[in-house]
């Protein structure tokens, strides 16, 4: 397991703060929102979701984030998208997977001015309203980036009882490897009924147009390609820098995928001509371009503010050309 995480990681680039991300999605006029998908089996799915301003209805965009989760840079790469006029339906595949907290109640009983624990309170005490203290508990410590949350079902900090959270999504993680990690041990079933039902959900909007397109990059463009395996009401798959799907589930797409590769990634661009061999055999549309010069993650190392001059003319590049396939600016 270790060896595919370090190679995911490899594969996705390093994604490091993204303040600049976060900072242009707020000054952005659109309506972005999160929402709880509730799906058959009952499982709750977050999501982002961004709608354009348009008069008329939108098509909707089921964006998949990269294997760093949903990160600011997703959620500004889903905000630029429904600038052009589609709405954006992103979940958030590590939805309920995150480390439960753990709650303690430390009592501070006898000490001066502060009353005894509400929670443990003699007759006669009188509860001080600043006497207790809520950690989140690590293996009987308060947790840091450092040991994660959630290691122990119970914490070791005495007082009243610990009381677990309910796990969340990319933002309960304490760093950027354990989503990593997390995000590479998901099931292929649970991805797949996450995506159905952020798309059915998205295609229900009073705002959508009943047009459904797919867009994913690195861990999100594999599944991608993918989803495109077996989602019969696809207009196309847009796949950046992800790898294809068995060649044998390649008869089952009804979608055009159109590919978006980086030059400088033969771990992931080495594939496409097989890809195509592939694709052709089974009679269907792939269109891949590769971008010299440009590396793995092209699409967030190119807006980053240290970008180089490859990743940024990739990624303007690559932009344009999923806007032009998309149907253009509206």
């Amino acid at each position: 397991m270790m060896i595919r995480v370090l190679a995911v990681i490899l594969l996705c680039g390093v994604a490091g703060a993204q303040d600049w991300a976060k900072a242009t999605l707020e000054k952005s006029p659109r309506h972005g929102e999160y929402v709880t998908i509730t799906e058959a089996s009952g499982r709750k799915l977050q999501a982002w979701v961004v709608y354009p301003e348009v008069k008329e209805k939108a098509p909707v965009v089921l964006m998949i984030h990269e294997i760093f989760g949903l990160s600011d840079w997703a959620r500004e790469m889903a905000d630029e998208v429904a600038g052009a006029g589609y709405i954006v339906v992103e979940p958030d595949l590590l939805s309920g997977f995150g480390p439960p907290s753990q709650i303690t109640t430390i009592p501070t009983a006898g000490m001066a001015g502060m009353g005894c624990d509400p929670m443990n309170c003699a007759a006669g005490q009188t509860p001080g309203p600043q006497s207790t203290m809520r950690l989140p508990m690590c293996d009987g410590k308060p947790c840091t980036a450092r040991n994660g949350a959630g290691h122990s079902q119970m914490g070791a900090g005495t007082g009243a009882a610990i009381v677990p959270a309910a796990p969340g999504g990319t933002a309960a993680f304490p760093d950027r490897d354990a989503v990593v990690k997390a995000v590479s041990s998901l099931g292929a079933g649970i991805v797949a009924a996450d995506l159905n039902a952020a798309a059915d959900f998205g295609k229900k909007l009073p705002a959508a147009s009943g047009k459904l397109f797919v867009a994913g990059f690195c861990w999100g463009g594999g599944e991608t390609f993918l989803f495109a395996t077996h989602r019969k009401d696809l207009s196309a798959a847009f796949v950046f820098y992800g790898p294809p799907p068995p060649a044998d589930s390649m008869k089952n797409i009804t979608a055009p995928v159109y590919g978006f590769y980086a030059g400088n990634d033969a771990r992931i661009t080495s594939t496409v001509p097989q890809t195509v061999t592939d694709m052709n055999a089974a009679g269907k549309v792939f269109e891949p371009v590769t971008y010299d010069g440009a590396g793995h993650g092209f699409m967030r190392a190119g807006e980053a503010p240290d970008a180089n001059a490859a990743n940024s003319a990739a990624r303007s590049a690559g932009y344009r050309r999923l806007v032009s396939l998309l149907g253009g600016v509206h």
